[in-house]
Parts: C-alpha cells; sequence; structure tokens
C-alpha cells in the first residue's frame, strides 16, 4: 500500500523560526514577523478544513505550550506508521526537535492506533547520527524502496538499520542545492506516488548515483516527472498522495509548489489525481518545510 487513507497532524502553539534546524535547512529564512504563530496557525487550519472538506481522515494532535517545540507542526520527521501495527521512532538533529517525542504524546498514539511493535531508533542521538523519518526517506511502499540523499541530518548507517528492521531496499545518494548545499531532507527534492516518482534529478550531481536512482525507479515500474531546480526551491518535490475515506486519490502540496509547475506537468499529475493545493507560505519560509513535512501517514 502506498497512499495512507488516514493522516496525523500536530497543530501548532509555538510555531517560529527555528535556529537550530536553520544551520542545514537551506530551504529556511527568518519571517521577520511577530505574529508567524497566529499566520501559521490559520495557514494550517485552513489546510484541515480542505482535508476534511474532500473527505480525507485526519487525527489532529493539539501540541502543547511546554517544552518549546517551534518545529512540532512538521510530525513525519519524528515518528511513522507502518502496516502491522508497527511504529518507527527517529533520532533528530536539532536538541529542540528531540522534545517532540512527549512520552504522553507517544502512548497516545500507541494507544488510538493500536499499535503492537515499536522501533526506537532514538538511542543513536547520543552519538550524534540521525535519520529523521519520512523527511529523510522517501518510501516506495508497495515495492519497498527507501531513498535517501545523506547529509548531516541523514546517516547512512541508520538508513541501513531502518531498512534492515523494515525489509526495505536502500537507494542512498548526495544531492545538493544550486548553492551546492547539501540538501537536508529527501522529501524536499523527490515525491513517490503509486504512479510516478517527481524527483529533481539535477539536485543529485554524481552521474553513477543518479543511475543508480533511476535505475530504481525504473525496477518499480513507475514514470519519472522531473522537476528542476527552480521548481524544488519552491517546494514542489515536498507533495504526498493520499486517498479519502472512499479510495478516491489526491496530491497534497503547497499553492506555491502548484503555481511553480508547468501545464504539462500538471495535466500529467491531474490524470491520477485531484490535485489539492493549499497556500503554506508562512510555514514554508520559516519552517522550511511543506505540505509533505505537515503529515504523518497513518497505515496501521
Amino acid at each position: 500500500m502506498q497512499t495512507a487513507s488516514h493522516l496525523l497532524m500536530i497543530k501548532p502553539v509555538n510555531f517560529s523560526f527555528n535556529p537550530e534546524t536553520a544551520v542545514n535547512n537551506n530551504f529556511q529564512v527568518a519571517g521577520g514577523n511577530d505574529d508567524v504563530q497566529e499566520k501559521a496557525l490559520k495557514e494550517f487550519e485552513y489546510f484541515v478544513r480542505l482535508l476534511t472538506t474532500y473527505n480525507i481522515d485526519v487525527t489532529v494532535i493539539d501540541d502543547t505550550p511546554l517544552p518549546y517545540t517551534p518545529d512540532s507542526i512538521f510530525p513525519n520527521n519524528w515518528v511513522s506508521f507502518h502496516e502491522g501495527r508497527v511504529m518507527c521512532l527517529y533520532p533528530m538533529f536539532a536538541p529542540n526537535r528531540r522534545m517532540e517525542r512527549k512520552p504522553e504524546l507517544v502512548a497516545t498514539l500507541q494507544k488510538k492506533f493500536h499499535i503492537t511493535t515499536v522501533i526506537d531508533l532514538t538511542r543513536h542521538e547520543e552519538h550524534n547520527r540521525f535519520l529523521e523519518g519520512t523527511g529523510s526517506m522517501v518510501l516506495d511502499r508497495q515495492f519497498k524502496i527507501a531513498y535517501a540523499c545523506i547529509s548531516p541530518r541523514t546517516s547512512i548507517d541508520l538508513l541501513d538499520e531502518f531498512c534492515s528492521s523494515m525489509h526495505f531496499l536502500p537507494v542512498a545518494f548526495n544531492a545538493f542545492d544550486d548553492k551546492g548545499g547539501a540538501i537536508y531532507h529527501t522529501n524536499v527534492m523527490m515525491c513517490v506516488t503509486k504512479q510516478h516518482v517527481i524527483i529533481c534529478l539535477e539536485s543529485i550531481t554524481d552521474a553513477k548515483q543518479r543511475e543508480n536512482v533511476i535505475s530504481a525507479i525504473k525496477m518499480s515500474g513507475k514514470k519519472t516527472i522531473p522537476i528542476t531546480m527552480e521548481q524544488m526551491k519552491h517546494f514542489a518535490g515536498n507533495m504526498l498522495q493520499v486517498t479519502n475515506k472512499k479510495g478516491k486519490p489526491f496530491l497534497l502540496m503547497s499553492a506555491q509548489a502548484y503555481k511553480s509547475l508547468s501545464p504539462r506537468q500538471i495535466k500529467v499529475l491531474e490524470q491520477y489525481n485531484h490535485i489539492l493545493p493549499a497556500p503554506l507560505d508562512t510555514i514554508e519560509t520559516n519552517g522550511g518545510g511543506s505540505a509533505r513535512c505537515m503529515i504523518a501517514e497513518v497505515f496501521v
């Protein structure tokens, strides 16, 4: 199963620019507004309303003011859910992001989703090794492939450990932005749906690594939709395919990402999905993440 029909989202209470993550997130820029939390909350609530309007099942959890967790709106980095009632917990690069894994929240999710197995990788934080969930990895759940660009947030050793535990094939590579900086999360440069892989191939500068990625995509039988470096900067790689309660597929993205797409790209994507763009400018600017980052898929 590639697409989830149940989504988990965390309602922010302290959203703001996070200096601890900005050190290696080149998509992140301080917005300079005093009302960042207020604007982010409006964007979040609009996005949730949009999803529920189309009969997409969303569990919304309210964040708590303490401890201070400015990036709690991006839960997919610390938790993922898998068939067989499995929950994975991940080691996080920024110390203030580690506090998003609140014990009471983890317990609530275990109970709500009837989790029977927890794979906990968080011990690796003690050794400065990180794997930030489905930010670090873009999973082809149909064909058990884990794509991952290596960065300070993504350890190849932990990628291998996850893949060994969950029986995925690791496809690791290096990817860079237009200034030569390492791309911090794989899910800003690629997205896997049931039919396609949307990917910024030009960010993979090593020819052999690029061919390895292309070969893995071909092996899955999915078509490649290339996006440009400029489109990636507008979060066109940060999409997520989901289904509603009736099984209808939707492709979630930000309004900024949608506007960056060409008419031809939109036409190809609309053959298989109804596209749902949401205005997320404040969240994207200050948080350096977009629509896909805001969602943890529930597959249990």
